[in-house]
């Protein structure tokens, strides 16, 4: 590469860069006053919040409520129902076994 196209090369760079170097860093702009969008999404936030805490309350009483009126009823019913599964449970077993007892000769009964 000859000398002036070096030369011209290097004034060019500086050119492009000198604009760069030669700016001053502008000053922080100065905070607009909140517009409308940010006070909404602001109060927004607010009512997010508020609704949260209610739910929270919302879901302590509910839960309250269930172990106090709700589950002492349906344990209840749970445990009829058990005892129900549990007597026809034993009922079918008791009519398997005695049928079984009768349609088997004796000679053939399995030993218990």
């Amino acid at each position: 590469m000859s000398t002036k196209e070096l030369v011209f090369s290097l004034i060019l760079l500086m050119q492009a860069c000198g604009q760069f170097l030669a700016e001053e860093p502008t000053a922080a702009p100065t905070p607009e006053p909140p517009g409308i969008l940010q006070r909404l999404a602001d109060r927004a936030r607010g009512v997010k919040e508020t609704v949260q805490n209610i739910g929270g309350t919302v879901m302590d009483f509910a839960g309250t409520y269930y172990e106090d009126h709700i589950q002492p009823v349906a344990d209840s019913y749970a445990e009829w129902a058990s005892g129900i599964k549990t007597s026809v449970v034993e009922k079918i077993q008791t009519t398997i076994d005695n049928y079984s007892k009768q349609t088997i000769p004796a000679d053939q009964q399995p030993q218990s």
